[in-house]
């Protein structure tokens, strides 16, 4: 091969001039790899050796864990066999780590000779590389061209050399370090950021398949999933609530013993699973179903309990398997999926009580109008026909005759009564015209009963659940019948209006109104104050004598 540069080893001055850029150079590379080589090849030049060598020490400090070389081509490589590991003359440098200079290396105490192939060599130069006081390995350099021997000044360039080797080996020590923990601290925030993610996609949601729905697709995009499932318990056992990506019929019928190995562990202890290719199936076979080779498992933990798991069937690139960062992403994914899933369930929970409670509601209200005023109505008609069939008087005929008439009056009056009880029972303006035309309907209903003129104001473009619109109806209705039968009112409003996460109704009367704090209960408004509470929204009745009422709720709703 062809021996190193000697361009530099002219005089002193060019020695140094080359030294400092070769330094600056090594201290530049943050590579250690790129480091450890270049500081060979420095040593190499500065020396003027034919052979140059650099050999890291091992955690121990007395074996050579690492040898790179320059000067010995592959072919003679192949011959020698083994690396040194550390014996003789470099056993030497690593028992007293200072600089060693020898005209003839053979003639050292503590040589070995050389194995088969090895070629010759004769002078020897060895500097320590030391880092503060801990030494990482040596300079050696042997077979010094166009003379016997290295001399004081190959020493002093390659223990200079050994001092910047030093510094630049730590500088890359450290900047692998941080780049780890960069690293670390990268996939930590990428998993903060993904709860907050699941945090901010579902956290205003309260339907739970709305709430799956996001789950699934968002963990499958994760990390990027073939197939990503969504279990949830059911009678014992586990049931695919949501899926995503590569599904079949297949996976909808799935279901999965609580028994089962993989997913007891996962269910009852709470650790997740990670299931490569040729891992034993599991008793559900749920890879070997739906075709799959690899599988996460990740339980949906919520105030320590599972409510559920997370199933990522083979990646969609990359080849099946996921790594360990895909599984921290999951589970970092599944801890606030499963706050989301668990909130959503109590919600849902919380609203079918609160249906059962307004129902229980609504029975007492129907069942006070058919006593206060149906049966009370029909029992005045019983009593005013039985008093004339029981009259002697000489005009009992003429008394009768009057009884019917006023009997078929009043019976009007109680079938529109009780037309108006079964419309709230189930109102069907709701069915015909949706929620805005059945208010401007009730509204143009009360304006003709009630002989006053009446404004609508409804604006309600936004969407409301079945039971809320029947409630913003019911309300309305109330509110209304009101006017038309205590307030004598000339004049009347309506307005419904939907605002942010509220709708805000106002009914306004010119009547005669009545003291707030005697009685008013009477007039319907305990039924109005119940229904709203249920809701958990506010209801607010302003009246006075002579100057009409105003009743002001406002309820909280979601989107239907």
């Amino acid at each position: 091969m062809n021996p190193p540069n000697r361009s530099a080893d002219g005089n002193g001055e060019n020695r140094s001039r080359r030294l400092i850029d070769i330094g600056t150079t090594v201290l530049s590379e943050l590579d250690l790899e790129s480091v450890l080589l270049s500081v060979v090849e420095a040593a190499r030049e500065l020396t003027g050796a034919e052979y140059a060598a650099l050999g890291v020490l091992d955690r121990s400090g007395k074996e050579l864990e690492r040898f790179i070389y320059l000067g010995i081509d592959d072919e003679t490589k192949r011959s020698i066999g083994n690396l040194p590991r550390g014996r003789g003359i470099l056993g030497e440098l690593i028992r007293e780590p200072s600089p060693l200079r020898l005209r003839d290396v053979n003639q050292h105490p503590h040589a070995y000779g050389f194995p088969p192939g090895h070629p010759p060599m004769h002078s020897f130069l060895g500097v320590p590389i030391r880092i503060r006081d801990e030494a990482y390995g040596n300079l050696y350099m042997t077979e010094k061209q166009g003379a016997s021997e290295f001399d004081e000044a190959d020493e002093e360039a390659a223990r200079t050399l050994a001092t910047w080797a030093g510094i630049a080996i730590e500088n890359a020590r450290l900047y692998t370090t941080l780049s780890e923990r960069e690293a670390e601290v990268e996939q930590a925030l990428h998993r903060a950021e993904t709860s907050v993610d699941i945090a901010r996609a579902v956290g205003g949601e309260t339907d739970v398949a709305r709430v799956l729905d996001l789950i699934v697709k968002r963990a499958r995009a994760l990390v990027e999933a073939k197939t990503l499932l969504v279990l949830l318990h059911k009678g014992g056992r586990l049931v695919v609530a949501a899926q995503a990506g590569e599904v079949g019929p297949e996976v909808e019928r799935l279901t999965i013993p609580s028994e089962d190995p993989m997913f007891q562990a996962a269910m009852q202890e709470r650790v997740a699973q990670h299931l490569e290719r040729g891992s034993p199936p599991s008793k559900a076979r749920v890879r070997e179903r739906l075709g799959a080779e690899a599988a996460l498992v990740v339980p949906l933990l919520f105030r320590g309990r599972a409510v559920g798991a997370l199933v990522a069937l083979d990646r969609e690139a990359g080849g099946s398997e996921f790594d360990e960062e895909d599984l921290r992403l999951l589970q970092a994914f599944a801890a606030s999926a499963a706050t989301a899933v668990a909130t959503a369930q109590t919600v849902e929970s919380d609203r079918l009580q609160q249906q059962v409670e307004i129902g229980e509601q609504e029975r007492r209200r129907w069942a006070r109008e058919l006593h206060d005023e149906t049966l009370q109505g029909l029992a005045a008609i019983r009593i005013s026909l039985a008093t004339a069939l029981q009259s002697d008087a000489p005009d009992r005929v003429e008394k009768i005759a009057g009884a019917a008439e006023q009997t078929v009056d009043r019976l009007e009056g109680q079938i529109n009564e009780l037309s108006r009880l079964i419309n709230d029972l189930r109102p069907a303006p709701l069915e015909r015209l949706g929620l805005a035309g059945a208010l401007e309907a009730l509204v143009e209903d009360c304006g003709r009963r009630g002989n006053f003129d009446v404004e609508a104001d409804i604006e309600l473009a936004g969407e409301l659940t079945g039971e809320q619109e029947r409630v913003v109806y019911r309300l309305a209705q109330e509110a209304l019948n009101n006017v038309v039968k205590h307030s004598a009112a000339k004049h009347a409003s309506l307005s419904a209006k939907l605002d942010g996460g509220s709708v805000r109704i106002v009914v306004e009367d010119d009547g005669s109104g009545f003291e707030t704090s005697v009685g008013s209960e009477g007039r319907g408004l305990g039924g109005m104050r119940e229904r709203v509470a249920l809701l958990g929204g506010e209801i607010d009745v302003h009246s006075e004598l002579a100057k009409g009422t105003e009743v002001v709720a406002t309820l909280p709703v979601s989107g239907g």
